[in-house]
Order: structure tokens, then C-alpha cells, then sequence
């Protein structure tokens, strides 16, 4: 079940280092990627169906392409390695076992898009991460690997890791950036067209880390490597972490379409003694709750979570097991949002701190029945009003859990009455 193409050198003892990583291969075809053309990269990209591995799942090949052709302006290559979001953390893993995967995979990305610089947008707290990618970033220019010739070719490339600091909103892309120029990161608007994204008013694309770190086994092995794993339409392989109670929770690369129980079980190692699944939320804590009825149904793909009502997001499955009140999973997870919302959408900013005090109201023995009706209701001004995703993803997971555990809270009114 498990397989071996961002994960490749996980194991490896001192994978992290420069010398073990070119014992392993990494850098060794870029003799390779300069004698071919850049939008021939960008086409093996497109055929490979690579998608974004950050949450949205947006196909990586075409968004290079949005890129303005034979622009003055410098462009840029930024990588979204905030990983802000609860339950998932998959990103950390490549910082800390593979770094230089992740620099192959920038400079071939940069390559294919022109751009001499890179950033590397990584979550405040992970500091010994950080200090990891960072070593591992001087030991590519102290060996001429990238720098003002990359490996002795006619091309320049510059790496600079910025550290974020803390908000969870920044995880989205246009707020990234904003934070990236100094500004107070709150979400941009988004055009009507499709177009690449801005830096300093400069044609840029972010990237999730894992779709960077896959990047080069497509362009060593081709496209078609790639998408012989997977399905049709969900090509090649995912990191996929798993926190709760679970014999043996981490982070495992599969391929797409693999059963979601046989995951639980068989990598899992099932449940933990005396412990039954209730529920699980499969990418990361704003995707839509599944019942164990529906985690027996599930694939590990986008279209078939998208089927029964769900997104694989970032891969994150948080595991709930049957010792746990559905209210306080609830309540616990809109006070996160309530605390990490922007605040420049009224809905958002307002909604989940009404669906918060809400929550704590029923908890505390003082909600009425008909509060629940007003959270729904709550959860549907969220949907589709605001600058970004953020009120749209808080409203599909308070949402998912009032109506499928909805006896948990009519427990709870009776408990308290």
C-alpha cells in the first residue's frame, strides 16, 4: 500500500544532509533539465496531472502557464510551507528528512517559469524545521548547486526562507503574499479571469511543499511514471498524516485511490485498545466530518471525498474515537477559527464568534434546542460571502457535525435540563 516517490529518502539515515542526498541522486539530472526547453518541463508537469497538494488540489501544470510570457518584470516562485492548518503535517516531514528534494524541486520549478527567485513562506513555529532548511540551503550555495551560476549553467537562482508569524490565514495563497510584502496578511480579492498571482505588482506562483518536492521525480522519470500511480483523474501519490487514536499514527505516502479504512487499519494498525471510530475528518480539521459508516465507504481521492460529501484537503485525517462528545470537538475547533479569522469579512468575523459563544452557551447548560437551527443558519450567511475560503471551510465542518451528530447535541440539552 505504501509507496516511495516524495518519501523516497525518508529512512535513510542523514537524509537531511548534502552528502547523503547526492549519494541518493538528488541534483543529478540538471545537466539534463538546462539542455531542455522550459516549456517542455511545464508540458511533462501538465501530462503528469500533478495537483496541489496544499489543500485545494488545483492542477499544478496549468497554473505555471498562467505565468506572462517574455515579461520584463522579474517573476517569482513562492512556496507555501505554512501548514497552519490542524491536523496536518506532512510538509514538516520533507524539512526535516528530504530539504534538499525541495530545493531540487524549486529549481527545476523556477526553470520551467523563469523565475530567479524563490521563497520559502514556512509556519513561525516550526523553528528547528526552519534551522534544518536553512542549513540545507547553505550547503546547495556553499557547493555551487544554486547561487549566480547553478551548477556551472547560465542561471541564476536565490532561495530565502520567511518565517510567518503565527496567523493561520496566511496559509491562504493571497494572504501569503501580502504578508510576504510586509503587509497585514489578509486575503485579496480574486479576479474574474484566471491569472497568475502578484508580488510587488511582479508575475509569481505559489506552491504547496509537497508539489514542489514531486516535481522532480516527473521530470527525471516522465509524466507517465507518475500517473502509473493513482486514478484517472487523481494521478500519483500523497503524503497522507494521521493524528488521533490510532495505533500508529504519522505520516505515510500513498497512492491515490486506496481505500480510506484499509488505510486506518492495515498503515494504522486500526484503532487503539478498548477505542471504536465515531468519525474522521480526512484533510485537516475544515473538511467536512465523515461518520464510520462513510470512512468505510471512502477512497482516498479528490472526486471520490468530493462524491460523498467531503475534500481530502491536505491529506490530514483527524481520527475521533467514541470516548469523544461531537459538542466539544465542535466547540474546540470554532474557537480556533473564531481566534485565527482575519476579520475583514463581517460574516466571518461576527459568524464564528456567534457560533462560538453559541456553542459555549449549550456546553455551559444554557442553549436552547432551537440554537441549533441559528447555527445553521449562521454557517449559511459564511458560505460564499467573504473575500476567501476561510468562513465557506469553518461552515462545512460546524455544519457537517450539527447535522450528523445532532443527537449528541439534543443529548447534551437533556443532560443540562
Amino acid at each position: 500500500m505504501l509507496v516511495k516517490v516524495v518519501s523516497k529518502n525518508f529512512d535513510i539515515q542523514d537524509s537531511h544532509t548534502l552528502k547523503v542526498a547526492l549519494e541518493c541522486g538528488t541534483y543529478d539530472s540538471l545537466d539534463k533539465l538546462f539542455a531542455t526547453c522550459p516549456d517542455d518541463i511545464t508540458e511533462e508537469v501538465v501530462k503528469s496531472g500533478l495537483r496541489g497538494k496544499g489543500g485545494g488540489g488545483a492542477a499544478c501544470g496549468p497554473k505555471w502557464k498562467m505565468m506572462p510570457k517574455d515579461d520584463p518584470r522579474p517573476a517569482y516562485l513562492i512556496v507555501n510551507g505554512d501548514e497552519s492548518e490542524p491536523g496536518t503535517f506532512k510538509d514538516r516531514q520533507i524539512f526535516q528528512y528530504d530539504p534538499h528534494l525541495l530545493i531540487e524541486g524549486i529549481i527545476y520549478s523556477c526553470y520551467a517559469i523563469n523565475s530567479h527567485d524563490a521563497y520559502i513562506y514556512i509556519r513561525g513555529e516550526y523553528e528547528w524545521f526552519i534551522n534544518r532548511l536553512n542549513k540545507a540551503i547553505d550547503e546547495a550555495y556553499e557547493a555551487g548547486i544554486i547561487g549566480e551560476s547553478v551548477k556551472g549553467h547560465d542561471f541564476r537562482i536565490d532561495i530565502t526562507v520567511h518565517r510567518g508569524g503565527g496567523a493561520y490565514i496566511c496559509g491562504e495563497k493571497s494572504a501569503l503574499i501580502e504578508s510576504l510584502e510586509g503587509k497585514r496578511g489578509h486575503p485579496r480579492l480574486k479576479p474574474h479571469q484566471k491569472e497568475c498571482e502578484w508580488f510587488f505588482d511582479n508575475p509569481a506562483t505559489v506552491n504547496n511543499v509537497e508539489t514542489i518536492a514531486t516535481v522532480p521525480f516527473i521530470v527525471k522519470n516522465g509524466y507517465e511514471a507518475y500517473t502509473a500511480y493513482g486514478t484517472a483523474k487523481s494521478p500519483g501519490t500523497m503524503l497522507f498524516a494521521m493524528s488521533g487514536a490510532v495505533k500508529n499514527p504519522g505520516v505515510y505516502e500513498l497512492a491515490f485511490g486506496n481505500k480510506m479504512i484499509d488505510f486506518l487499519n492495515e498503515v494504522g494498525g486500526g484503532m487503539k485498545e478498548g477505542k471504536k471510530l465515531k468519525a474522521l475528518i480526512p484533510g485537516g480539521s475544515s473538511c467536512p466530518i465523515l461518520t464510520a459508516d462513510e470512512v468505510n465507504e471512502a477512497v482516498l481521492d479528490y472526486e471520490s471525498m468530493w462524491d460523498i460529501g467531503s475534500t481530502l484537503g491536505t491529506g490530514g485525517m483527524i481520527v475521533i474515537d467514541d470516548s469523544q462528545n461531537m459538542v466539544d470537538v465542535a466547540k474546540n475547533l470554532i474557537e480556533f477559527y473564531h481566534h485565527e479569522s482575519c476579520g475583514q469579512c463581517t460574516p466571518c468575523r461576527e459568524g464564528t464568534s456567534w457560533i462560538d459563544k453559541m456553542l459555549a452557551d449549550i456546553l455551559e447548560g444554557s442553549g436552547k434546542v432551537e440554537d441549533l437551527d441559528t447555527i445553521l443558519e449562521v454557517c449559511e450567511t459564511m458560505n460564499g460571502k467573504t473575500v476567501c475560503v476561510f468562513a465557506p471551510a469553518v461552515k462545512d465542518i460546524i455544519k457537517s457535525i450539527v447535522i450528523k451528530f445532532r443527537h449528541e447535541f439534543i443529548a447534551e440539552f437533556n443532560k443540562n435540563n
